[in-house]
């Protein structure tokens, strides 16, 4: 009888687990593609405050932290970046300790060292090492987590010519992470992470002048999710003025 009841509680629990994670999720799509990220921190302070958290709740506010923080560093909120990258090597200490879905901690972990240069570029030479082996590391351990791809790709993107760096070369580990995430299209399915792939690859071959592919990408944004706000009222109308000039 007690076992039953237990089980009957692991299975509550994990209900509803799921369902409040799917909740989130849905939220923070909304506010990613209507530019909302007052809306954003909300959700994160939030998730942030609750007081037991699964290994999947864990990763998933660290993904969701992950993205705030970009934001911030592209917005110069260098304070704000601050306060939640120190939250985020919490959260990844804790899963390290627990051994848990390592890859995807290594590729946060790319990540996170990626942030940190992009608020002192003299830390370059020393972070951006580590940098590219937590990315090398994330893609060892799981040749099919995209992350995994998309921070080794931002490291050949940022990193100088003279030491390996090729934006060329970039776009292939990001083309490989648009590869996978089709291929898990239920789990990436409104999902911020593929919108946010989209318009970074599109991104790059604007930086690399190739306006016809930078075009291809940001209508596969838009076709996925016409009311995505920075690309339909930004990134694309600038492409098309590119264009005509």
């Amino acid at each position: 009888m007690e076992r039953s009841k237990y089980i009957l509680t692991l299975i509550l629990s994990t209900l509803i687990f799921q369902s409040l994670v799917a909740n989130y999720k849905s939220d923070i799509y909304s506010a990613y593609i209507n530019g909302d990220m007052s809306k954003w921190k909300n959700i994160i302070d939030q998730m942030n405050q609750q007081q037991e958290k699964m290994n999947d709740f864990l990763l998933e506010l660290t993904n969701y932290q992950y993205g705030y923080i970009g934001w911030c560093i592209g917005n110069q909120k260098k304070k704000e970046a601050e306060k939640y990258l120190k939250l985020v090597e919490e959260n990844l200490k804790i899963l390290e300790k627990a051994n848990y879905n390592m890859s995807v901690v290594n590729s946060y972990k790319s990540a996170i060292l990626g942030f940190y240069i992009g608020l002192d570029k003299y830390k370059a030479p020393i972070l951006g090492i580590r940098s590219i082996d937590c990315a090398k590391s994330a893609i060892a351990l799981d040749k099919k987590n995209p992350f995994g791809y998309i921070q080794y790709g931002h490291c050949l993107f940022y990193m100088p010519s003279l030491f390996g760096g090729s934006k060329q070369e970039a776009l292939t580990y990001f083309k490989k992470a648009e590869e996978l995430m089709r291929l898990n299209e239920n789990q990436f399915k409104n999902d911020w992470n593929f919108l946010s792939l989209l318009a970074l690859i599109g991104q790059s071959y604007m930086i690399l002048k190739n306006y016809k592919q930078a075009k291809v990408y940001y209508e596969k944004a838009l076709t996925t999710e016409p009311g995505f706000l920075w690309v339909k009222k930004e990134l694309y109308p600038d492409l098309l003025k590119k264009i005509k000039d």
